[in-house]
């Protein structure tokens, strides 16, 4: 019996861990979770996984949560507030895993605590990888923690590894590997046949409506823009110790090709599957073995093809700027993630244009990307000075 730790776990990702834990009973124990306000969620599985703490984001919620689980005469879970909290119960020696599902930047320091507090870390925050680079890198490598790729991509990649790769994330070389290249595949979103011409009149609801995966309303507008490619080219780069010319995009509509290696002797290797998340979570849950996740088995008699193509820049001008952030350093991945953060909530909220959110980070990456960034302190110093920053330009669109 392994514990766990959920942040995140009233989030796609969170719930879909959970239906995993559900199956397998025996193996995985929930000892604590975290949410941000969704008390009603938290509530019900509170009472289906009878966790020792949970933390919420705010003392309201917290309280409203107390009250429903006192209505309930239960007493015995510990529900509390705040980000202290959260970073608590990543680093408690009650858990054995963690798994990092808390999106976005405020992710960060929950699951930096977890690594240093040397927990085997279901990495699904890809932003505290591409906010905090090699800082992160170097607290794995001081630790005794395992680090497992959760998102579909990566996690495609890792199982398409050899075992030294998957033994050395961060720090393994793939020419030392036999590898040429990384073939990271993305659907294009819901607007990759759309003329570009309709992008201005694009509705939240429309980028959210994302053609083969179930996620949150924030990853479906960076997938309809693909800055989520972008942030996990980003994050391909920490995780597997990688150059900027070591990574391919390659546009795959079906999403059936999770991602693919590309070895020096011709051959490429590529994980599939359908597109659930819980096949990616099942595998870093109980590797080296595999474990049933509730995924259907893939039907290849009802595959009618496999596309590829690349991805058109002027398409998805935010998947250029993660690339040029790339290329530029941590302050500019920094930066742009912030800016993006701002902005796409900014689109969700009808305060601007679909096309806007392109606007917005590539004036605040460019701006803030000679900053130094070289601690933790002066990662988050500069997260909030570019949300200041795009909170600004945000002001500046809503009148146009």
């Amino acid at each position: 019996m392994q514990n766990l730790c959920v942040l995140g776990a009233t989030g796609s990702i969170g719930l879909s861990t959970l239906d995993v834990v559900r199956r397998h009973p025996k193996r995985y124990n929930v000892v604590s979770m975290s949410a941000n306000r969704s008390v009603d969620s938290m509530h019900k599985l509170c009472l289906e996984f009878m966790p020792h703490t949970v933390v919420m984001n705010d003392e309201p919620s917290a309280e409203q949560l107390k009250l429903k689980l006192l209505s309930d005469d239960i007493h015995n879970i510990e529900v509390i507030a705040g980000e202290q909290a959260i970073i608590d119960i990543a680093q408690s020696p009650s858990s054995d895993i963690v798994m990092a599902a808390i999106v976005g930047a405020s992710g960060l320091l929950p699951t930096l605590a977890a690594v240093k507090a040397d927990k085997k870390v279901l990495l699904a925050n890809k932003e505290a990888l591409v906010t905090s680079g090699q800082i992160f890198i170097d607290a794995l490598n001081a630790s005794n923690a395992q680090l497992l790729p959760i998102d579909s991509e990566h996690n495609a990649i890792f199982q398409c590894l050899p075992s030294a790769m998957q033994n050395g994330i961060g720090s393994a070389h793939i020419n030392d590997s036999g590898i040429s290249k990384i073939l990271l595949t993305g659907s294009g979103g819901p607007f990759r046949t759309l003329p570009m011409d309709d992008f201005d009149g694009i509705t939240p609801a429309q980028a959210c409506a994302h053609p083969n995966w179930d996620m949150g309303r924030k990853i479906s507008v960076d997938s309809a823009t693909m800055m989520n490619k972008g942030l996990e080219f980003i994050e391909a780069k920490w995780l597997f110790n990688l150059a900027v010319e070591d990574i391919q995009v390659v546009l795959h509509p079906q999403s059936t090709i999770h991602s693919m290696v590309q070895y020096n002797d011709g051959s490429v290797i590529a994980q599939m599957g359908n597109p659930d998340m819980r096949t990616p979570i099942a595998h870093a849950m109980a590797y080296p073995e595999r474990i049933e996740s509730g995924v259907e088995p893939f039907d290849f008699f009802n595959c009618k093809s496999f596309d590829f193509a690349e991805a058109d820049f002027h398409r998805y001008p935010n998947l250029k700027l993660a690339i040029d952030a790339c290329k530029k350093g941590q302050s500019a991945c920094t930066a742009l993630n912030a800016a993006n953060e701002i902005a796409v909530q900014a689109f969700l909220d009808e305060q601007i244009k679909f096309t806007d959110i392109a606007k917005v980070n590539e004036t605040v990456m460019y701006s803030l990307s000679n900053e130094t960034v070289t601690t933790i302190e002066q990662v988050v110093a500069l997260d909030l000075l570019a949300r200041s920053e795009a909170d600004k330009i945000v002001m500046e669109l809503k009148g146009t």
